[in-house]
């Protein structure tokens, strides 16, 4: 995508900080959007500042919203003890004491068809959509004409009619994600990862996934809906420290499950009474018995989200909490066998939760790895018991990005270096330190490639390169700022000129290209739902 100087300034943060995110400490601060055509406005119900002016190239078609959040913070209390049983004998969550705040937070955030106006978080008044709907109409009933020359009540009736439409649209996504809310002593807790009626199987559908539960957990901390995500972050921390076990062998204390279900089943002792429990499943019932490597690094990200959002520290300053900050670390940054600093991961262990061939040192993996290190240095609270995890944190992140940004960058010209490099070299300077035979490059990545624009590739191990363009790994290299400046305007420049290839009409790929015939029988063991 061409990109301008205004994207520039959001991503090294020469900009205010807008956004509810900060997972980077340089970079980028917010949610970022990225929409195409200068004409399609869209209308937000939180603030956003949208950012126009370009100077790279003079029909940049893009629109950075960064959404922006409270600054003001809740004053609650710090209850430090876990709950000592999961069943709905227990009372809600721990509460936090700050009801009047979040009560005026939820009012300040409320959609505009709920609401006729609402004062920006900063306190300071700004131009906002509505405030530039009004001057704009008041222009028109004076009889002006609109900026493209037309009769302005011609792009008023257009206008109108987008905004009813995407409204409309705008409700009925909302309607169904409350109705995929899942309750726990009559408390939401989650959102089911698929709800079709039509299906007579559900599998593990009609469970909360972690992973599948952080765009749904991100819209509704956007709403100012901050108590599900709250539960969803205590009840999945108390799933933590559950005994894992499958086939007599149990996995690291870190380990978040991959889902849990809310079963009610009856009480002891009484007929009648029933009680809600959770079951979690940390993949010994998954299909495959994969471990979710990601889970934990979601849980991460998502803590640090909801307190940037809802101003909610005390949460992330809990004993338990940090505890459980702490146990996914150690877990990450444990001393083993290899000499790379990204992680080892076997198939299957994130979002592509199917055989796809991405074991090994996956992209996605690293770069939510790389943004759950950052939260995590946020969090943290400072105290001697914590010095040596810092320091192995800060070591790590140091190594990361060096190792992601220098050995997984692609472009034409890193393409021409790989046509040229020598095997079997044995040196401590050698060129080609995987020994990469340029013989595997695929015959689609020359067409593919653009002249200007590049990405990170998949997966890189010795003497190999998955050289396909995963979707969520690139894009959060940009939003973590794993990827430096440079290479994030490139990622953008090529999902423009292979837009075609990437998005088409379709929502995007996550995996380009497609696997088809023998070598799909191979990396993914004839699995239909890779097809």
């Amino acid at each position: 995508m061409a990109t301008s100087e205004a994207v520039r300034q959001v991503l090294s943060g020469a900009l205010p900080r807008l956004g509810c995110f900060d997972l980077s400490l340089s970079n980028v601060n917010g949610v970022i959007s990225v929409q195409s055509g200068v004409n399609n406005t869209r209308k937000r119900s939180s603030v956003c500042a949208q950012v126009h002016k370009h100077s790279r190239i003079s029909q940049d078609r893009r629109r950075i919203c960064a959404f922006q959040a409270r600054n003001s913070v809740f004053h609650g209390k710090n209850d430090v003890s876990r709950l000592n049983s999961m069943s709905c004998k227990c009372q809600r969550a721990e509460r936090l004491t700050g009801a009047t705040a979040e009560d005026q937070h939820r009012d300040l955030l409320v959609d505009d068809s709920d609401k006729e106006t609402s004062i920006p978080p900063n306190g300071i008044t700004s131009p906002g959509i509505n405030e530039f709907e009004v001057d704009q109409q008041l222009k028109h009933e004076e009889g002006g004409f609109g900026s493209n020359g037309k009769p302005a009540t011609a792009g008023k009736h257009k206008a109108s009619t987008q905004k009813v439409r995407t409204n409309s649209i705008e409700d009925e996504a909302w309607k169904l994600l409350k109705n995929s809310m899942v309750y726990y002593c009559n408390n939401p807790v989650g959102t089911i990862a698929a709800n079709n009626p039509s299906s007579t199987s559900t599998l593990n559908y009609d469970q909360v996934f972690i992973r599948d539960f952080i765009p749904s957990g991100i819209a509704f901390l956007l709403k100012g809906e901050y108590d599900i995500v709250r539960n969803f972050i205590l009840h999945t921390l108390q799933l933590q420290s559950w005994e894992k076990t499958m086939d007599c062998y149990s996995p690291g204390q870190g380990l978040m499950p991959a889902s849990f279900k809310v079963r009610t089943v009856p009480l002891d002792g009484d007929d009648f009474a029933t009680e809600d429990v959770l079951d979690p499943d940390f993949g010994e019932a998954a299909i495959g018995r994969v471990a979710p490597v990601d889970s934990g690094l979601w849980w991460i990200i998502l803590l640090r989200a909801y307190g940037k959002c809802s101003g909610d520290l005390s949460v992330q300053e809990r004993v338990d909490v940090q505890t459980g900050i702490k146990m996914i670390l150690k877990l990450c940054l444990a001393d083993g066998f290899d000499m790379f600093p990204t992680l080892l991961v076997t198939d299957g262990s994130c979002m592509i939760d199917r055989r796809m061939g991405i074991h090994g040192h996956p992209l996605e993996i690293q770069a939510l790895f790389y943004s759950a290190l950052l939260c995590a240095r946020e969090m943290l609270a400072p105290e001697d018991a914590s010095a040596d995890l810092m320091r192995a944190l800060n070591n790590r992140l140091v190594a990361l990005s060096f190792h992601i940004r220098e050995y997984y960058w692609i472009d034409m010209r890193k393409l021409n270096e790989i046509y040229r490099y020598q095997t079997e070299e044995y040196s401590y300077d050698a060129v080609n330190k995987f020994n990469i035979y340029p013989d595997q490059i695929p015959s689609w990545l020359v067409g593919f490639m653009p002249s200007t624009g590049g990405y990170l590739i998949g997966n890189l191990q010795p003497a190999h390169m998955d050289f396909r363009f995963f979707s969520l790994g690139n894009l959060w290299s940009i939003v973590s700022s794993l990827a430096t400046l440079d290479q994030s305007h490139a990622i953008l420049d090529l999902i423009e000129a292979k837009w075609d290839e990437l998005v088409a009409d379709m929502p995007f790929k996550i995996c380009y290209p497609a696997l088809e015939g023998q070598e799909w029988q191979i990396i993914t063991g004839s699995d239909p739902k890779n097809t």
